[in-house]
């Protein structure tokens, strides 16, 4: 009953709703974090931008799909998590906060990112995981300070050159997606410690031994016919990784070895920035 009365307060602007619904929440808490997570929102009270020292906003799980103009106020935030919403476009003010580190987008209904995105330059963490990109949107390449990148469980098939120029990324994740080829620009890329390209369409891997910096690379679930060579100590996550041996050839035949079912990898949890 509680959740149904305050989904009903998220639609009513007075002021005796809205407190209800931040349940007398009239200050900024001292640890300057708001979590309204798991509220069942359509919008976001505007009295949570009245807290200008603010430094995280948790706003996930709820039925947002669209952000007040007052939120611009908020020029300290560092985290903001809008994922498991219902936004078909990114809001333009959350382009103004550019205090921003770490912006949690996933489970939403995007399709594109605005260019006002490239305002961001203190971005490091960006995740758009689960969404409807078809391509990985340019403007993400001009992030300069990003160093991880969670777009897995998207549709898409390939990735923008202009990647390389992101030198601070350090893990990118791509599980997911429609990728029929292992993305060409990230052989360019040395800095790359975290490579996951587990459920995709890639039926052969290149060398990857020439990545100084690789630590991890998930290529598993994939139709390939070999593993990614890797330099010694990188661990592989896939066919005929570690622990068991690539397939042999007979008579020009390839006899594929039965795999062991291996746990994928999520990311990791929401993180703190650096």
């Amino acid at each position: 009953m509680g959740n149904s009365l305050k989904a009903i307060a998220a639609f009513v602007p007075s002021n005796k709703c809205q407190k209800y619904l931040l349940e007398d929440l009239e200050e900024m808490p001292v640890d300057k974090m708001v979590d309204l997570s798991g509220r069942q929102m359509r919008r976001l009270p505007v009295h949570i931008c009245s807290f200008r020292e603010l430094v995280k906003l948790y706003l996930s799980d709820n039925n947002l799909n669209h952000l007040p103009p007052e939120l611009e106020q908020l020029q300290n935030l560092q985290i903001l998590a809008l994922d498991f919403n219902n936004f078909k476009a990114l809001p333009l003010v959350v382009c103004t906060l550019k205090q921003l580190c770490i912006l949690y987008l996933g489970n939403n209904k995007l399709c594109s990112l605005p260019l006002e995105l490239r305002l961001l330059q203190n971005l490091k963490t960006l995740w758009i995981e689960s969404n409807c990109l078809q391509y990985l949107p340019e403007v993400v390449c001009e992030l300069s300070l990003l160093k991880t990148l969670h777009a897995g469980s998207n549709a898409l098939r390939t990735l923008p050159p202009q990647l390389q120029c992101l030198q601070e990324l350090r893990t990118i994740w791509l599980s997911g997606n429609l990728l029929s080829e292992f993305p060409p620009v990230l052989l360019d890329m040395p800095f790359l410690e975290v490579i996951d390209v587990d459920r995709n369409s890639i039926r052969f891997f290149p060398s990857l031994a020439h990545l100084p910096g690789l630590k991890l690379v998930i290529y598993d679930h994939n139709p390939c016919r070999n593993a990614p060579k890797v330099a010694k100590g990188v661990r592989r996550v896939g066919r005929w990784s570690e622990e068991t041996p690539e397939p042999r050839k007979r008579s020009g035949a390839v006899i594929e070895i039965p795999l062991d079912q291996k746990p994928l990898l999520p990311p990791a949890a929401k993180t703190e920035p650096e």
